[in-house]
């Protein structure tokens, strides 16, 4: 069995505490930028659909990369797998998809809901959308393959904040969680594969 940074046994505790905590960080950065962090978050049932349906692009790209036998490529799997495997593989598919939901609306309350309307105040539309996905990358920064890749998926999370005409923070919170939920899902088939 390969060698973890994470205890298995407290990571998924410890992962949505962390990740809950973003809230609490979008709100201080919030009230330091007089920027509501939920004032763009209701509930539409065209944001669901718009969320559901944007998965998908960025699943078919997951597993076109996944079929790719590239070094790089194959070394952040393997990372993944080696790190997040064990931790995630005791739980089931039901706690998988909360630490997701906790993933996408916290992340996305932050660099969406925050980080990106901040941005955009000072230097406009496009350098916030681009500025705050720097930052995004800069985060998941794994390898540095990785934090490119992040910052792409930043970007497409970011312009679908806006898809359909109407700023909705729902959109890209669904998009995030889901593929987040899909892709853990994957993880864990590929750890178990591997044992």
């Amino acid at each position: 069995m390969a060698k973890t940074s994470f205890n298995p046994d407290t990571f998924f505790k410890q992962a949505c505490y962390f990740e809950a905590s973003l809230i609490v960080v979008a709100v201080v950065l919030g009230w330091i930028a007089g920027i509501n962090p939920f004032e763009n978050l209701r509930f539409s049932e065209a944001a669901i659909a718009y969320g559901v349906l944007g998965t998908a692009p960025l699943f078919i790209v997951f597993g076109a990369l996944e079929q790719l036998q590239i070094d790089s490529l194959a070394h952040i799997r393997r990372l993944l797998i080696d790190t997040l495997g064990p931790g995630l593989n005791r739980y089931h598919w039901s706690d998988v998809f909360m630490l997701a939901a906790i993933a996408g609306v916290s992340e996305e309350i932050l660099f969406r809901g925050v980080i990106q309307p901040w941005i955009e105040s000072s230097w406009g539309m496009t350098i916030g959308l681009i500025g705050s996905n720097i930052i995004f990358g800069l985060v998941h920064a794994v390898t540095p393959l990785y934090a490119l890749m992040a910052a792409l998926v930043g970007l497409y999370l970011g312009w679908t904040l806006d898809y359909g005409g109407d700023r909705n923070l729902l959109t890209p919170i669904i998009i995030h969680g889901l593929y987040d939920f899909l892709a853990f899902m994957a993880l864990i088939r590929a750890y178990r594969t591997r044992q």
